[in-house]
Order: structure tokens, then C-alpha cells, then sequence
């Protein structure tokens, strides 16, 4: 919070984030954030405590977002589409101290006892209530680089969603690598309308913060009105994942938009079809610049900002970061040849909250009855061993990707997962959490979901469904809408005589085949 504090101070008077068409300056928005800091503070949040902040893409998320950290919290975002039933799951996980939502995540949240809960007004300046407003700024915690800023949540491969802990010093470290790497500075303006929950659209915020620089930011995308924010704010920097390229590339008018201020176009969270590469580098004039990150390492691979950008390849270990691609032993392979990608640096976080990350304490750190319910001993939790062999030997985080590096240019290509853990749109879907709403509707003896290859999506979720007679896509889409966030909904459900499984009884993901059509329309 320091240095974004000291480039406010500089830039006092600049707008720092524009949502559709609502502005806030630097100044406004740590002045905002004290206030908000102060309720929180009130209410219990603060050093290894965590807060909620569920809200969709507004100044009153970002807002809140900073005043957590203020307070020395861990904050865990939410992702907007999340049903009542997935909210209370993740309240029930994460048990924070206090809550900020949106006045539609606060109506979803379980009814009853529980944290102090802050509804946004979205129609105020920075989204919070008149009396927050009026509230005495808050002083900022001691807030050291090992402290725990983000309490992020991650699919793994039991089906569980996994506890990230990332520390102060996770986050600076990545974030400092980009700014250096892709010549970041106060002059740039970015454009996106990538949700700011995710890790890809809250980068966009740090790298604001830290530099003085400006983020425009769209509360849904629509190709005409995102080529038109480009064309108005001269943006110099677009932040977009796959599935938005293709989307401007379907769209009549994209060839003619006005995108010549644009420096760079960033791709990521999902592999860029090759053509859409070279589509894009037609019309913008540039090939656009791929990269690669998890939520437990940052960013850690990019093409390069200057010099021949490769399509199809994630480039090279940004500044501070080690990378090297191995064997099942661990052992590094040579280049050429396909292996896990494995990660070292200070942006890498330091292990699953409580070791493997699958029992139900931890995000708070703690799992006996008698512990703070607010508490998030997140930090001391990953230091612990690492019983399921996320590390190797010498602090290598193993990412569960595929990758191999070119032996002529030296740049990596991820060219598949060792996990299952499905990625629609740059978003995380854990097949188990989907099969289990399907098995649970009548009629259906047992389902198995894959991603399947998709140029929109670069993966689309596909539900293989073993019935008891003919069923209704239709139904069962019902009962995936009521129960599940839209991007984790199957769009295509195919139905089978049996499912293809291993002697220990375990789903072979791989073997589940779809018949061939045309890539998929925008899911509903």
C-alpha cells in the first residue's frame, strides 16, 4: 500500500480507473479506501483475518479490495455468478471476518448468523454508503512483505478447490516483473473487460496503482463497445484472453475499429489459436504478446515486448523467474522435449493453505472448534510440509502443465495439463463439482465432464451423460443453470451407453470423445 500511496501522492488529480462511465482519481481512491478500512476495522477484519469482497466489476470492488489490505487482511474475491449454494460454500470455507458484496452477492449470501456485512451502493461515488463516507480514514496496518494479501482459490486435482495464500511479496514480485518487462509506464491507459476477481483483471489494477497509470475497464464485453473504449480513451494497452480475440474477430466491424494507439495486446489464461495470431497481428498491426501465469506463481513466462513475438509460444522467464520443464522424476529434460512445467521465483507462493489444501479449515488456518473463526493462519499453514507433492526439491512449484521449449529461440509453449481441471475462457471449472449436480437429477445413472478443444473458449465444458433412458439436454441444462455459475454450465451433453474408466474404477478423462461440429456460440 505504500507505493501505491506515494504514486498518489504523486498523481493526485488523475483518473486511476474508469468502470463504464464512472471515474475515480488516485487520490479519491485511497482516500476511499481509508474510509472503508475504518468499517472494517470496526467490525473485526484485520492481521490474519479474512474479508469477502463480492461484488461484480465496479470501483466499489477495487475499493474494497484496497481497504482489506489496509487493514492487514487476507481478501478473498468472489466471483459474481456464484449461486447461493456455491456462495455459502465458500463463506462456510473461507468463515471471514466481515463481508463487502454487491446488493445482488449480499442478497445470495446464507441467511442468518453471521459475519458484518457491507452492502455496496452502486450508485454512489466509490460505491460505498453515505456513512461510510463520513467515517475518519484509517491508519494501514504493519503490513509486512511475507504478510498474506490474497486468499485465492484454486481447483485441484482432488475436485476440491485448493487455498492459495500469496503473500505482499508474491504480488509485488510479479507485478514489478511485468512493469519492467512490458515497459510499463504512467503514460499507458489500458482497456479490458476482464472480470477484476480473476488474477488477469486484478494485475490491471496493481499495475495502475503502482505506475500512476490508468485502467478502463468494462462491466461486460461486447465487441463494438470495447474496440470504441479503445478508439475514445486512445488506450495504449489491451488486456483480452482467447475467447475475446475470437469474439472480435467474428464481429464485421473489427477490421475498420481505430486501434492505432494500441502499443500491445495481451493474451492469456488460455492458449491463442494460432490463426487468431496471425489474424490479429493482420489487423492491429502487431502480433499479439502471449504470456503465462497460475494464481499460485503470477506471471512467469511472456513473449517478448520488443522483438519477434512467437504465435503459439508463451515466451521466456520474466525477471526473477526460473522456469524449468522436467520429467516425472523431476529431472530437468532437454529442450525439445515435453515435460511439466516447473516454476522458482519470489512471485511463487509458498504452499496450500494447511498443507495439501483439501481439508475444510484451510483458509482459515485452523480446524478445532475453538479457533478464532476469523483467523487465517495462511502463512504459517504453507510452510508446513508438502505431503502432496506440489513443491520439488529446491522450491520448484510443479504446475501440472505440459510444456516444451524451442531449442532454436528458447521459448516455452505449454502444449497441455497433467490435470484435469478444465479452462473455459480463462476461467477454472473442476470437472467433479459439475458431474455431481448432474448425477443428482433424476434419470441420470452417472456423468463424467471434460474440456473439450474449442477456438472460442479454448475449452468448452462438455458433459458425457450415462442415462437410464433418453433424457432432455434441455432439463439438465436447467438444473446446471440453478446450481452452477454459467461458465462452469456444460455446453454440449452427449449422451453414452457406459464410461470409459481405469481398474481402480477412476474416469479416464481422455478417452471421452464428442462428435465433431462447428465451434460453440457465447454460452447463455
Amino acid at each position: 500500500m505504500a507505493e501505491a500511496e506515494a504514486t498518489a501522492a504523486h498523481w493526485t488529480h488523475k483518473e486511476a480507473l474508469r468502470v463504464d462511465e464512472t471515474a475515480i482519481t488516485h487520490a479519491e481512491l485511497q482516500d476511499a479506501s481509508r474510509r472503508l478500512a475504518r468499517w472494517l476495522s470496526d467490525n473485526g477484519a484485520g492481521p490474519r483475518r479474512a474479508v469477502l469482497v463480492a461484488a461484480p466489476n465496479s470501483i466499489g470492488l477495487v475499493v474494497a479490495y484496497l481497504a482489506a489490505l489496509r487493514v492487514g487482511a487476507a481478501v478473498t474475491l468472489v466471483n459474481p455468478t456464484l449461486t447461493p449454494r456455491e456462495l455459502g460454500a465458500l463463506v462456510e470455507r473461507v468463515r471471514p471476518s466481515a463481508v463487502v458484496a454487491s446488493p445482488d452477492l449480499a442478497s445470495r449470501l446464507p441467511a442468518g448468523r453471521g459475519p458484518a456485512c457491507l452492502v455496496l451502493d452502486p450508485g454512489a461515488a466509490a460505491g460505498l454508503p453515505e456513512e461510510i463516507t463520513k467515517l475518519a480514514p484509517a491508519e494501514d496496518a504493519d503490513i509486512g512483505a511475507g504478510d498474506v494479501a490474497h486468499l485465492a482459490f484454486t481447483s485441484g486435482t482432488t475436485g476440491v478447490p485448493k487455498a492459495a495464500p500469496l503473500t505482499h511479496g508474491n504480488v509485488l514480485a510479479s507485478v514489478r516483473g511485468l512493469i519492467g518487462a512490458w515497459r510499463w509506464s504512467a503514460d499507458d491507459t489500458l482497456v479490458h473487460a476482464l472480470p477484476l476477481q480473476h488474477p488477469h483483471g486484478l494485475t490491471a489494477v496493481h499495475m495502475t496503482l503502482l505506475t500512476g497509470s490508468r485502467s478502463v475497464v468494462l462491466s461486460r464485453f461486447e465487441p463494438a463497445a470495447l474496440c470504441r473504449a479503445v478508439a475514445e480513451h486512445r488506450a495504449t494497452v489491451l488486456f483480452a484472453v482467447p475467447a475475446v480475440y475470437a469474439r472480435l474477430l467474428d464481429w464485421p466491424g473489427f477490421p475498420s475499429a481505430d486501434l492505432s494507439s494500441l502499443r500491445l495486446a495481451v493474451s492469456g489464461s488460455a492458449p491463442l489459436p494460432a490463426r487468431h495470431s496471425d489474424a490479429l497481428a493482420e489487423v492491429l498491426g502487431h502480433r499479439p504478446l502471449e504470456r503465462y501465469g497460475l494464481t499460485e506463481t503470477g506471471f512467469v513466462l511472456s513473449n517478448l515486448h520488443d522483438g519477434e513475438r512467437l504465435g503459439g509460444a508463451v515466451g521466456y522467464p520474466l525477471p526473477g523467474v526460473e522456469v524449468r520443464i522436467v520429467d516425472a522424476a523431476g529431472t530437468p529434460v532437454p529442450d525439445g522435449t515435453v515435460g511439466e512445467i516447473t516454476v522458482r521465483g519470489p512471485q511463487v507462493f509458498a504452499g496450500y493453505s494447511g498443507g495439501s489444501g483439501t481439508g475444510d479449515a484451510d483458509a482459515r488456518g485452523a480446524d478445532d472448534d475453538d479457533a478464532d473463526p476469523g483467523t487465517d493462519d495462511a502463512a504459517d499453514d504453507a510452510r508446513a510440509a508438502d505431503p502432496a507433492g506440489d513443491f520439488l526439491p529446491g522450491g520448484w512449484f510443479r504446475t501440472g502443465d505440459l510444456g516444451v521449449r524451442d531449442p532454436g529461440t528458447g521459448a516455452v509453449s505449454v502444449t497441455g495439463r497433467s490435470k484435469d481441471v478444465i479452462i473455459t475462457g480463462g476461467l477454472n471449472v473442476h470437472p467433479v463439482e459439475v458431474e455431481a449436480v448432474l448425477e443428482a437429477q433424476p434419470g441420470v445413472r452417472a456423468a463424467a465432464v471434460a474440456g473439450r478443444p474449442s477456438e472460442r473458449w479454448g475449452e468448452e465444458v462438455t458433459a458425457f451423460v450415462v442415462a437410464d433412458g433418453p433424457f432432455d439436454p434441455a432439463e439438465l441444462a436447467a438444473a446446471a443453470a440453478a446450481e452452477l455459475a454459467p461458465y462452469k454450465r456444460p455446453k454440449r451433453y452427449v449422451p453414452v451407453d457406459d464410461l470409459p474408466r481405469n481398474h481402480m474404477g477412476k474416469i479416464v478423462r481422455s478417452r471421452l470423445v464428442a462428435p465433431d461440429r462447428p465451434d460453440p456460440g457465447p454460452a447463455a
